[in-house]
């Protein structure tokens, strides 16, 4: 479950630019990494320029994304130095393009520390990930058993 937390100037963004900005994250995950897209979630969060402040200067062009992880973790500093660079470049037009600074960082969190609906999440690739993905849901695992990290 990746949960993308963007805190930005308010106004920034309108409805229409939130909802193409999830649908550009969700797409990162379900394609490039095969996540069911209920693991997705993206809250924003507008802030007034005197509400939030970078080197004790009102941050009024600024953009900041934390991101946890979970679901898929990376230990490879090539891959994680890749799928940075995915980010930024599929997020241009949410920032880059709107003459924004941004930063944006990713946490990773152990599987085991993780339910969705009182549920373990299968196992990354089993059949049961796979019907989660199709019925874009949790479900009881089959054999009626809850499931374990």
């Amino acid at each position: 479950m990746p949960i993308w937390h963007v805190h930005h100037p308010e106004n920034l963004y309108s409805t229409k630019d939130k909802q193409q900005f999830a649908a550009q994250v969700t797409v990162l995950y379900a394609e490039l990494i095969k996540l069911p897209k209920f693991y997705v979630s993206v809250a924003f969060h507008a802030f007034a320029p005197q509400d939030f402040f970078v080197g004790a200067e009102p941050a009024t062009k600024f953009v900041r994304i934390s991101i946890d992880h979970i679901a898929r973790l990376t230990p490879d500093p090539e891959r994680r130095k890749k799928w940075m660079d995915t980010i930024n470049e599929r997020l241009t037009p949410f920032l880059r393009h709107r003459g924004v600074h941004w930063e944006i960082h990713i946490d990773e969190t152990p599987r085991d520390f993780w339910t969705i609906d009182g549920f373990f999440p299968p196992p990354t690739g089993s059949s049961d990930e796979r019907r989660w993905a199709e019925e874009n849901k949790p479900s009881q695992p089959i054999g009626g058993r809850p499931g374990s990290p």
